[in-house]
């Protein structure tokens, strides 16, 4: 970093460092403001005089000016030997510092021993005091030895601002001070063309010293002096302000260090520090101290019309009447300079502008106003000779100082000189009385000057980089003479003494008016009495652009009323520029079209009457006419606040980094955001969104962006006018002229925020008064909505308008709901009509202006629209509800929510960015978002649901053409997410033309909503209250296209399609027998839903925390999560059977089953031994009854433990061995427990070795639990109670954690050596599947052996719909503190992975088992979760020997088709309770169709295995079971295709006849594959027949169906099978089990269509192998013989059945 210069100054004192907290000691009487001081002996010295004013007590004393406090410092600085600079060095300068305020910090450096010129204290309000110390903003380090100052935020101590980073220099004529900055948002410093806002900090400098020069590209230095800038620290909004009292020529230079370094020529170093907390705050602090701005006459807030030379008084004339004519809105007609006689001040050219007193009094007559220009270069010799007998001209060495200027030679008024108010008040007066303006303009054009004297004021040492390189050019020289002092020092004020001069002088012309004043230089202060134009820009697009940065610095240096010269002073300009000009210059705060001389006509119907530019033009301009009311309400903040009028965006929106730099938009106060076009040939402008709800000001409609850039269309007539939720604007029918429009009815545009509130303030007086807001004579409103109320406040109400205005319209956008009852009410209460969604409530009478009202609506929301915001209590009370910032009504309906949410949204979506690979997006959680009505509870408690998470992140990925992803996760801290692996594309689509969605962000408020292309139809509208995301709450709404929704599981319902009447479904693995509506052993938060139109979707959420989902008829969806993110994947179909493919090609195709495992299969729990088991296989093969597996359960373990054996059971190797001889098979059970309660109990000793199981938390101790495992050495005593068994029994367990790596390894290992023990070859078990089993995980204890230990976790604040709600999530389980291993070696809690425990045990089971045998095996689960079909099927639980449980394994089976987990069935017969004979028949028959065809109960019940009944039992089973095995070719190839396609094998209906919508509700019959149609005896047997021919599959008698019931006959021998027409059915003679019917011959079934035709499919391969299952051969040719690979055999075809031939 380099600095000119060395660093030259320290304190007189041996310490390195003070903090500035006193002063030196001073004795002084109470009424003086002088002390003595020696700084160097530190000594204490008498006052003399107590009434000594500073100059005297500085100059001619030599004492130290001083207030009596202890927050000022006084100091010496010495400077230290080094090298001269410029010459002239001062040695001794004095610090004087003072805390003026407790957020503005005053220091100066000046000559200690001469004085110097300092900028007179006029120009500032000086502040007679100092602020206590504790109340300070601020501290201030003063660094002795080598000097330097520090200024901290007192909050943070970030130091703002340091002066150590570069040298101190005070010459005579150099003076020098760097500043270290803690940011590089620097904004400020003027006047130039910066040609943005936000400045570049790359080494650049910018002069700062008055030029009359044309404003363009480079750092030129132009009409004002400014040395104000303002820093934006970061995005808490944190300022500062810095300000040079110095008006001497000078220079800035801003470095990336970040600093800034001040260089000038003279005076002293007078600087002012502002520290506020927003942006705004620091420029109110800076006009505290400059003066804040005047308030305009309410007309020169109207379009103004200039130009340069209209020809005369004809030309003039005619511009004024073509725009009358054109309607355009139009208030001010000024004159340039070539009105006056020889462009001399006080003259008119008579000969050109004849009677020009009488064009001024037809603008007055026409409620029009005139303004004049004064030049200030005086050569008329009346004007001349007054102005030299008062001595008011400067001076130079040969007396009154001359210059060029456009009337030759002229002297210029010193207005310095008091002498020359009075003077100048005469001449404006004087000419005021020829000629009636209503305001003035002022420049001083000076040209040239004679050669000036070489010196040191002309040619001074150090001259900045002004333009030209010195500082005569264009102006007087240096050294001639002011009555303040030299120009070398006050040239740069004389623009500010000549406007307030002026201002003076229009006071004694507008003795009770306003005056109306432009300067086109201007200081700090100006605008007390001035506005400003930007001065003789040109005609061009850089220019346009270039504006906008300027008037948001004038407004930053306190001069609010200014505006560039519309369409461009210089050059000829296109309609296309002087359109998008006027579009823009009609929101300047100064309106006015200007240009010069010889160039075109550029007025707004310069171009023709039906140009685009007057079109364009009358359009924007009423409509700054309509919003008149606003922008005078702004000028009156200003003027009494210090508030900007022009605001950059990021005044507002700090927050956002995005809007530090913008500079091509900005605002009109807080509310209105305005974006102009400003490159040639463009119909669209790159804007920024900031974060709030906006609306088009021309719609009324919320846009859907926010906190975002985005291509703002905006055609060649239009402009971006966008009102900011949570404002009201005033607004009058507008107009041509104020005058007139002063006259109309007011109206209010209310533009609701997300919390459906606004605020406003409305000043109105007469508009042209002097002294309304000292004197209080005006009205001021204030204007709130809350709680559906608009209420209309009169702060001040000491003015009443003459023309009787009223409030007649108001408009009140963002109704989120349609409005009812609404009641205007001022002195009586009145009901009016309105429209909704945007209310307008117009043609309202009564309502003056002057007086008090208020409007109230009603809000009322259906019952479909209520969204339950208490779904942990039904019935929660009003204060309770309230509490939590929810809407209550009590109802009778069913179901209906009483406390439901408001639905002001909790978050805002912004950044919203478009790409062919998806959308992304942040959400932010909105301050505060309750509404009034719900915040009026007194929050008692905290809200358990509370700590929302602040900005999250959402991503939708269009990941194929027909499915996509959407994500919402938290950008501040990772959370966990389901390490469930998915098969998702490597890298997203690169387009979204072929998808078959469409997707869109709504913003007001937040939702995201998916709709189908082809139809139309949205799928996915979550633009619904209740979104949520807490640490441990997260829930989400969605609008659904149809009530037709089925899934969700694992939960024990009565129809395949979802109940839409306000039920809650819970999803949480637990060991729970099916019951209506608990939650059982698996969860699939997946659903697939039909649209009206007969197209399907499907929808999972990838989460599995504990959770319930809510359908309610609207119809809509809820889902509740307590953990995790919120990860969506969608496939759009458009079929049932597509959307099962896209699903399970998602989440991963079934696992193909090996052939014999669609044979039948018996199990018992309580089998007594191994000869039981043969016993009943020697049965089953008596009564010739198919029968292919057998399975045992638990019953074979030793004490229940795993990989043991029983001693009633040490033959069952042998009686395995022996059975699988005649192809029969086994599966043995497995659960994940293991016992702790051994002493050589390898597998858990391994497990320990291994560190498997599930441990607490830092920690290495086990949770332990217990289960089925007993204790050695004991005696179960079967007849005590399950609680005492447990307890005295039941051993400890450890759980192991199947999500660890080391586990599956382990696992394995056990797997291995039950299948082959090395220790007791003879008890290996030559298992060909598995089935685990209590893989919840189930525990007999809630949690662990002692309890869990965290409660929140256990108990979390919201407990989902689940059966142990009412006690926690350990219950039958875990604690869900307990710790797992992820594979990536990271920590989660069981709380998060829970129901995962059933997932992660499959697939090592699934894998060790096919590796230990050598074959396909199967492996079925009981506890499921996405995915888990991959490596398992699935038996649907411990149900009951019940008719319901019989109807309920339908709609189970085909849900589980649904999920991806075809290989499933329930318990035949079922697991509790003795079977009832005719039930179990009818179970039997319905069981033989079954995928997974499996006879299971438990122990303590009666058998009911086909032969434990009789033998008409017997013979029935036999029959059905031969029609399954004849079928199983058929049934094998469905699952071939489930395993290579992801096709269904049990489906609904609805699957293949979609389009009739009669099938959608039908869950008693079902469809195996697109072929056969079963309907089973469940009540009575009234069966549904789709559109098609069908033939029975035992007679073969067919009949065509147009689609109806029919009742059908079932005696208890028969089950109803058809055959659909068009479909080929592979067969084969069915054997004893499958290893014998797979060797008898195949025949196929042909049933013709109406149309004679037939297809089919057949795979076929040796049943059991490993490997790559080819896709099955074509039966539309009928071939002679298949040949396998693996067997090498024949398969004879040799019967042929064609149904329906003719």
């Amino acid at each position: 970093v380099e600095f000119l210069g060395s660093l030259k100054y320290t304190i007189m004192s041996s310490a390195n460092s003070v903090i500035l907290t006193s002063s030196f000691p001073i004795c002084i009487p109470l009424t003086s403001f002088c002390c003595l001081i020696s700084l160097a002996s530190n000594t204490l010295c008498n006052c003399s005089s107590p009434l000594l004013l500073q100059d005297a007590c500085r100059w001619q004393r030599k004492c130290c000016w001083n207030v009596p406090t202890n927050t000022r410092l006084t100091a010496k600085l010495k400077k230290l030997s080094s090298p001269s600079l410029f010459g002239n060095d001062i040695a001794d300068a004095l610090l004087t510092a003072e805390y003026q305020t407790s957020s503005r910090f005053h220091f100066k450096i000046t000559d200690f021993n001469e004085i110097r010129y300092e900028v007179p204290y006029e120009n500032i309000n000086l502040v007679n005091g100092t602020a206590e110390n504790s109340s300070l903003s601020y501290d201030i380090e003063v660094i002795k030895k080598p000097f330097s100052i520090r200024v901290l935020r007192k909050s943070n101590q970030r130091v703002l601002l340091d002066t150590g980073i570069g040298p101190l220099q005070f010459d005579q004529q150099y003076l020098q001070l760097s500043f270290r900055l803690p940011s590089s948002n620097v904004y400020g410093l003027g006047e130039h063309v910066h040609q943005q806002y936000l400045h570049n900090m790359s080494w650049n400098t910018w002069p700062i010293f008055t030029r009359d020069t044309t404003p363009r590209q480079g750092m030129i230095n132009l009409y004002g002096a400014h040395t104000f800038f303002l820093c934006l620290e970061d995005t808490s909004g944190a300022s500062f302000g810095v300000f040079l009292m110095n008006s001497n020529a000078m220079e800035v230079t801003l470095q990336p260090a970040p600093a800034i370094t001040y260089r000038t020529t003279g005076g002293i170093l007078d600087f002012y520090i502002f520290l506020g907390n927003t942006p705004e705050q620091v420029v109110q602090e800076y006009l505290e101290v400059v003066g804040r701005p005047f308030l305009p006459s309410y007309w020169s807030l109207g379009f103004q019309l200039s130009r340069r030379d209209y020809g005369g008084i004809d030309g003039l004339r005619q511009v004024v009447q073509r725009n009358r004519d054109a309607e355009i809105p139009y208030d001010v007609q000024y004159s340039d300079i070539d009105y006056m006689n020889g462009s001399r001040d006080f003259t008119i050219d008579e000969q050109a502008y004849p009677q020009l007193s009488d064009f001024a009094k037809d603008l007055h007559d026409n409620g029009q106003k005139y303004v004049i220009i004064l030049v200030c270069s005086n050569t008329y010799l009346g004007v001349y000779f007054n102005g030299s007998k008062n001595r008011v001209w400067i001076m130079s060495s040969r007396g009154f100082a001359t210059g060029e200027g456009y009337a030759g030679e002229s002297v210029f008024p010193d207005f310095t000189n008091p002498a020359s108010l009075p003077w100048w008040t005469q001449q404006v007066t004087e000419f005021y009385n020829r000629l009636e303006f209503d305001g003035v303009w002022i420049v001083s054009y000076h040209f040239r000057s004679p050669k000036c004297e070489l010196n040191n004021l002309n040619h001074p040492p150090f001259t900045p980089s002004v333009l030209d390189g010195s500082l005569s050019v264009g102006t007087l020289c240096m050294d001639t003479e002011f009555y303040s002092g030299l120009h070398y020092d006050v040239h740069s004020l004389y623009g500010y003494t000549m406007a307030k001069a002026t201002n003076l002088a229009l006071d004694a012309v507008f003795s009770s008016k306003r005056n109306f004043l432009l300067s086109r230089s201007t200081f700090a202060g100006s605008g007390k009495f001035a506005g400003h134009w930007l001065g003789n820009n040109a005609a061009s697009w850089d220019d346009l652009r270039w504006s906008i940065p300027s008037i948001l610095e004038f407004n930053l240096f306190g001069i609010p009323l200014v505006g560039a010269n519309i369409c461009g002073y210089e050059n000829n300009v296109t309609e296309e520029l002087c359109t998008r000009w006027m579009q823009l210059g009609a929101f300047y705060p100064l309106s006015r079209n200007h240009n010069g001389p010889e160039y075109r006509d550029q007025d707004p119907a310069a171009f023709g009457p039906n140009s685009l530019l007057l079109q364009s033009s009358r359009h924007y301009l009423n409509i700054r006419y309509t919003l008149l009311p606003y922008l005078y309400t702004l000028f009156y903040r200003a003027h009494t606040l210090g508030e900007t009028v022009a605001r950059p965006l990021v005044h507002e929106f700090y927050q956002d980094p995005a809007t530090w730099a913008v500079h091509e938009q900005f605002l009109w106060g807080p509310g209105l955001l305005i974006t102009p076009v400003l490159y040639e040939g463009k119909e669209e402008a790159k804007a920024y969104i900031p974060d709030a709800i906006w609306y088009d000001y021309e719609t009324g409609l919320a846009v859907q962006w926010r906190k975002q850039f985005i291509d703002m269309p905006l055609p060649r007539d239009r402009i971006g006018l966008h009102l900011r939720g949570g404002y009201i604007f005033p607004i009058q029918e507008p107009n041509i002229t104020t005058e007139a429009s002063r006259k109309n009815p007011l109206g209010l545009i209310v533009a609701l925020d997300y919390k459906r509130e606004a605020k406003g303030q409305l000043y109105w007086d007469d508009g042209v008064s002097k002294g309304t807001v000292s004197e209080k004579n005006y009205l001021l409103y204030d204007f709130s909505v809350t709680s559906n109320h608009l209420q209309a406040k009169i702060i001040n109400g000491n003015y009443v308008d003459p023309n009787n205005i009223m409030f007649t319209d108001i408009r009140i956008l963002g109704m989120d709901k349609e409005p009812t009852d609404c009641n205007v009410l001022f002195n009586d209460s009145e009901n009016f009509p309105f429209f909704a969604i945007v209310l307008i409530i117009s043609n309202l009478t009564g309502l003056k202006l002057g007086q008090e009202f208020s409007i109230e609506w009603k809000l009322v929301v259906n019952d479909l629209e209520k969204f339950n915001c208490f779904p942990e209590d039904p019935a929660v009370s009003e204060e309770r509800c309230k509490q939590r910032g929810c809407l209550w009504e009590q109802t009778t309906a069913p179901g209906v929510p009483i406390c439901f949410y408001d639905t002001i949204p909790q978050y805002a979506a912004s950044n919203i960015q478009y790409q062919p690979t998806g959308i992304t997006m942040d959400l932010t959680l909105l301050e505060n978002s309750t509404s009034a009505q719900a915040a009026a509870a007194p929050r008692v408690v905290s809200d358990p649901l509370s700590g929302k998470i602040n900005s999250l992140r959402l991503s939708v990925t269009y990941h194929t053409e027909n499915m996509l992803q959407v994500k919402i996760y938290s950008t501040s801290n990772k959370r966990y997410e389901v390490p469930v692996p998915l098969n998702i594309p490597s890298s997203p689509l690169g387009y979204s033309e072929n998808c078959l969605y469409d997707v869109s962000v709504k913003t007001n408020p937040f939702g995201l909503q998916i709709q189908r292309k082809s139809s139309g139809t949205v799928i996915w509208d979550t633009q619904l209250p209740g979104f949520t995301f807490s640490e441990m709450f997260l829930s989400i709404s969605t609008r659904l296209p149809s009530h037709y929704i089925y899934g969700f599981g694992e939960t024990d319902h009565t129809s395949l399609r979802r109940n839409m009447s306000w039920n809650t479904w819970g999803m949480f693995a637990r060991d729970e027998p099916p019951l209506y509506k608990k939650n059982s052993y698996g969860v699939h938060p997946y659903y697939m839903a039909l649209e009206d139109n007969s197209n399907a979707h499907g929808v999972l959420l990838l989460n599995s925390n504990a959770m319930d989902v809510t359908l309610q008829p609207t119809p809509a969806l809820t889902y509740r999560t307590i953990g995790g993110i919120l990860d969506f994947y969608m496939v759009l179909g458009p079929t049932p059977e597509l959307v099962t493919q896209q699903y399970t090609q998602l989440i991963g195709r079934p696992a193909m089953p090996p052939y014999w495992a669609l044979g039948f299969q018996l199990s018992r729990y309580g089998y007594q031994s191994d000869a039981e088991i043969g016993n009943l296989y020697s049965a089953m093969v008596a009564a010739r009854i198919p029968y292919d597996v057998q399975h045992v359960d638990i019953d074979y373990m030793d004490r229940k433990l795993d990989f043991t054996l029983s001693p009633n059971f040490q033959n069952l190797s042998v009686l395995i061995n022996q059975m699988k001889t005649n192809g029969m098979r086994f599966i043995l059970v497995l659960d994940p427990a293991i016992s702790g309660n051994e002493t050589h109990y390898l597998t858990f000793t391994r497990g320990q070795e291994n560190n498997v199981f599930i441990k607490w938390p830092d920690s290495n101790d086990i949770v332990w639990g217990k289960v089925w495992p007993e204790l050695p050495n004991v005696n179960v005593d079967g007849s005590l109670d399950l609680e005492t068994q447990l307890k005295l029994y039941r051993a400890y367990v450890a759980f192991p954690d199947f999500l660890r790596s080391s586990t599956a390894s382990w696992w394995k290992k056990e797997i291995e050596e039950l299948y082959s023990n090395p220790r007791e070859p003879q008890k290996s078990l030559k298992f060909d599947g598995l089935r685990i089993d209590m893989n919840e995980p189930s525990n007999f204890v809630d949690g662990a052996v002692g309890g869990c230990r965290s409660e929140i976790l256990n108990n979390p604040p919201y407990m989902p719909d689940l059966e142990a709600r009412n006690v926690g999530l350990s219950s039958k389980t875990l604690c869900m503190e307990s710790e797992q291993i992820l594979p990536d070696g990271s920590r989660v809690q069981h709380y998060d992975v829970h129901s995962l425990y059933g997932w992660s045990q499959t697939r090592p089971t699934y894998e060790a088992m096919q590796e230990v045998t050598g074959e396909r095996g199967i492996v079925i689960t009981r506890s499921t979760f996405p995915s888990s079909g991959r490596w398992g099927g699935h038996w649907l639980g411990d149900n009951t020997a019940a008719w319901d449980q019989l109807r309920k394994s339908i709609i189970g089976m085909m849900e589980f088709s649904l999920f991806g987990i075809p290989y499933t069935g329930a318990d035949i017969c079922g697991f509790f309770g003795d079977a009832e004979y005719e039930m179990c028949i009818r179970w039997m028959q319905l069981g033989a169709f079954y995928p997974f065809s499996r006879n299971h109960n438990t122990a303590g019940t009666r058998r009911q295995d086909p032969v434990s009944w009789n033998s008409t039992f017997e013979g029935y089973a036999r029959n059905v079971l031969l029609i399954r095995y004849a079928l199983l070719p058929y049934l094998y190839t469905l699952m071939h295709k489930a395993h290579t396609e992801g096709s269904t094998v049990i489906r609904p209906l609805l699957y293949e006849f979609t389009d009739d919508n009669t099938t959608w509700d039908i869950d008693h019959q079902f469809m195996l594959g697109p072929a056969i149609l079963i309907s089973p005896v469940l009540e009575s047997i009234r069966a549904y027949f789709p559109r098609a021919r069908w033939y029975k599959l035992l007679t073969g008698s067919g009949n065509n169906s147009a689609g109806e019931w029919k009742t059908l006959e079932a005696p208890l021998d028969h089950i109803n099978l058809h055959i659909r027409g068009g479909y080929i059915l592979p067969w084969q003679v069915p054997g004893m089990n499958t290893y014998f019917s797979r060797r008898n011959f195949m025949g196929l079934t042909v049933a013709l269509d109406n149309d004679g035709k037939a297809e089919g499919q057949l795979f076929w391969d040796d049943g059991q192998s490993i490997g790559e299952y080819k896709p099955p051969k074509s039966l539309h040719i009928v071939q002679s013989n298949f040949v396998t690979e693996a067997q090498h055999y024949f398969l004879y075809l040799s019967f042929v059945c064609i149904l329906g031939y003719f």
